[in-house]
């Protein structure tokens, strides 16, 4: 049985630092959203390169504000690859826009120019307003090749980076030519996305953020975060309304939402960012472990490839599996690794096979999603874990697969 608690695929990573920072705001006037929570936006704009951050009580919630911020709503449409979390898809819905299922890469589970083109060639395609571009397991697809495309169809990106915390890429797939960017700097894209649920890069136990550049969309995500509320009060906190003073005075213009972070999230959200890199670093070197150990172990498995000109954080360690060809079925293997306290999970079903999704648009064929589902399979990776984890957690794989 292995050492490290390794039955789950995910694990937050919470030090005597994280502790205190947290005590600090409990003991604190401001529990709620206050000063650690702008104090926390600024951070993460430091961070991955923006001007402006929206924090938000989820990933969810943060897909949902950048739907809002768009205004997208019926007979518009949202093109969304068909390998995501439901949230991806759903943030359209939300608003009554239609979702534009897009294939993937059988390979990497991501959407290619190639996927995007023909979903927007479909007839409900035709009515795109925006695409949400998912960075899987913490990779990207040439995100400057999809904003080309957006730009030349008239659509707005929204890249859905909920896994994608500490991951950059280069223009041109090239790390000698291109120029190197952070997802979260909105440089090709309206804005971006991020979850940091318990089991993603860094947390706040739960939480999220959408980051961007135009001040227009900010402004538009700060008023439906809160409600919809626009406090009229001028600096001295007091506004003179029909020959009053009314210190109190808000309106509401639009409907909002309560999707505020509070201020002991943040500041757990603080602390955890000054150690971004290291365990982004954590991660790329288990990965490498994985990919020794496969090669070593089981040949006929592999880790998904790593797309050229991206460096992820690999939020997730994603093996392809042809279970037919090796007389398995995956349930039985994760049965098998469950029992030796070895936890694994399938990211994703495919959002267009849900019964809701068929309901409103029939049973769409996409031949890659179902390629890469059909063989998908995440293994445990977390920045606690150690080499001697990794050839356990493979050891068990093997054994699994063969016995």
């Amino acid at each position: 049985m292995p050492k490290t608690n390794l039955s789950g695929y995910a694990r937050h990573t919470i030090s005597e630092d994280d502790l205190a920072a947290v005590g600090r705001v409990l003991q604190s006037d401001s529990l709620t959203s206050g000063p650690m929570v702008k104090e926390f936006e600024s951070q993460f704009c430091n961070e991955v390169g923006a001007k402006y951050a929206i924090a938000c009580s989820s990933g969810t919630a943060a897909l949902h504000l950048a739907a809002l911020a768009l205004e997208l709503g019926p007979g518009d449409a949202v093109i969304v690859p068909a390998i995501t979390f439901l949230a991806s898809a759903n943030m359209a819905r939300y608003v009554g826009a239609d979702v534009v299922f897009a294939d993937v890469d059988p390979s990497t589970g991501l959407m290619t120019e190639r996927n995007l083109l023909d979903a927007l060639a479909t007839p409900l395609g035709k009515k795109a307003k925006a695409i949400v571009n998912v960075h899987l397991g913490g990779q990207c697809d040439r995100p400057d090749r999809i904003e080309m495309i957006a730009k030349q169809h008239g659509l707005r990106v929204i890249e859905d980076a909920c896994h994608a915390v500490g991951t950059t890429y280069f223009s041109d797939c090239s790390e000698e030519k291109g120029t190197r960017y952070k997802i979260g700097a909105c440089a090709h894209s309206s804005m971006a996305v991020f979850s940091f649920h318990a089991s993603k890069v860094i947390t706040t136990g739960e939480g999220g953020a959408v980051t961007t550049n135009d001040p227009n969309l900010y402004q538009r995500m700060v008023r439906f975060r809160n409600h919809g509320m626009i406090w009229m009060a001028d600096s001295d906190g007091d506004i003179a309304k029909e020959g009053e003073s009314k210190p109190w005075y808000y309106e509401m213009e639009d409907i909002g939402f309560n999707f505020r972070m509070t201020d002991f999230q943040a500041a757990l959200g603080c602390s955890q960012l000054k150690k971004l890199e290291q365990f982004s670093e954590k991660r790329r070197y288990l990965i490498s472990c994985y990919d020794r150990e496969l090669k070593a172990q089981i040949p006929d498995v592999s880790l998904i490839p790593k797309v050229a000109g991206c460096i992820p954080a690999w939020h997730l360690s994603i093996i392809l599996v042809d279970y037919a060809a090796m007389g398995v079925s995956r349930s039985k293997v994760m049965q098998a690794m469950k029992a030796q306290k070895i936890g694994t999970q399938v990211h994703y079903i495919p959002v267009n096979s849900q019964p809701y999704y068929r309901r409103l648009y029939g049973d769409l064929q996409l031949a890659g999603a179902q390629a890469y589902y059909d063989r998908t399979l995440s293994l445990p990776l977390f920045p606690n874990m150690e080499d001697e984890d990794v050839k356990t957690i493979v050891g068990s794989l093997k054994h699994a697969l063969f016995q």
